[in-house]
């Protein structure tokens, strides 16, 4: 079995690593110079668009999965006739736009914040009027780590955001005050047999995600995010890995957003749980019987942004991923997980990991 993968960064990476274990052979599609992946397979050199390349990948390969969701579906659609591609492309087209995945999240009755497209300047006011102050504004495409956005507070604001995001198409989500955010994962197989992991409770710290711990010590919350997720992959006919987050405010779950692919909230699942998200991809895409989603303890992973310190190399606890990326400021280097008996000593760890790796304060991910 050979599987054809569009990108070769880390989730690439892992992807190859979890590949490797199951005897199944990758083939990557990525324009970088090096990228990580190309250490577990042949990597073509080439635009993620470029029709020539898509072609060459579909006619190697058994099936195609992505690592990131900005792949252009048009440029997909060619290759769809010759093999199967999972995660499907729909699911692909509503997590693309943001309006049009807020709408899906609608459809399916999942709750969440209010929002409003914005296609013209005066759409800002309108926006204003019927979500309040503050808000903010997004790109529909192509955002990431906090990248695309602008918070409006008041109409000095409102001039701000045109001046910076106007010009392409917009949405305007209502702000909420929400105590903290998770992610719920879920793995789905082409014959419909779905697993959900954990809950994961995220810190975000200049709009990149920090920490991830699980489980959340919240049945309700947990359950609900897991039916949200289940619905989710039901109604895309979905397979493989599907990450959604959401925003915890009082007893309430309200969706984010989505990704149709393995996560970085999910990163320690390779340590933390029975089966990692990467393995369970690869089995859903391939045919393979899904692995267990069960937690092998209290998990915590730490992002490691813009450098990796020699001192991450000489760790008591945790376990180190480094990902062969050369330093740059808001870079995704690594990451280091633990996995305790306990969420408090897996806090503990943690937090003496952010404390002498980062040299900042690590937000506790244990109290829900």
């Amino acid at each position: 079995m050979r599987a054809g993968i569009i990108g070769a960064g880390q989730l690439g990476q892992m992807l190859g690593i979890a590949a490797r274990d199951l005897g199944i052979e990758c083939r990557f599609l990525d324009p970088s110079v090096a990228p990580p992946a190309a250490a577990y397979g042949d990597v073509i050199q080439r635009p993620f668009d470029d029709a020539d390349a898509l072609a060459e990948i579909a006619e190697s390969c058994d099936v195609i999965t992505y690592e990131f969701e900005n792949v252009p579906v048009v440029a997909l659609q060619p290759v769809r006739d010759k093999l199967p591609i999972y995660p499907p492309t729909e699911a692909l087209r509503q997590a693309q736009d943001r309006l049009n995945e807020k709408r899906l999240f609608e459809r399916l009755g999942i709750p969440l914040p209010g929002f409003y497209a914005i296609d013209r300047r005066k759409d800002l006011n309108a926006a204003a009027n019927a979500l309040g102050l503050p808000m903010v504004i997004k790109t529909r495409r192509l955002g990431y780590d906090g990248k695309g956005q602008y918070v409006v507070r008041n109409e000095a604001d409102k001039h701000a955001a045109w001046q910076l995001l106007g010009g392409q198409p917009l949405i305007a989500e209502q702000f909420v005050p929400f105590e903290f955010e998770v992610s719920s994962i879920g793995v789905r197989a082409t014959n419909g047999e779905t697993r959900i992991y954990a809950l994961s409770r995220n810190v975000h710290r200049d709009g990149i995600l920090h920490t991830s711990c699980s489980p959340v010590d919240a049945p309700g919350l947990s359950d609900r995010a897991a039916d949200y997720v289940t619905r989710m992959m039901q109604h895309l006919d979905y397979v493989g890995v599907l990450a959604l987050e959401l925003f915890v405010v009082g007893d309430r779950l309200l969706a984010n957003e989505f990704a149709p692919r393995v996560h970085n909230s999910g990163h320690w699942t390779i340590e933390g749980a029975e089966t990692s998200q990467f393995e369970n991809h690869l089995r859903a895409v391939t045919g393979m019987p899904l692995g267990s989603t069960d937690g092998r303890g209290h998990a915590g992973m730490l992002n490691l942004i813009g450098d990796i310190p020699a001192v991450a190399r000489t760790l008591d606890h945790g376990v180190l991923h480094d990902y062969g990326k050369s330093p740059r400021p808001g870079r995704k280097l690594g990451h280091i997980t633990v996995v305790a008996a306990s969420a408090a000593e897996r806090d503990v760890q943690l937090k003496q990991i952010d404390r002498i790796v980062t040299q900042s304060t690590f937000t506790a991910g244990n109290t829900a």
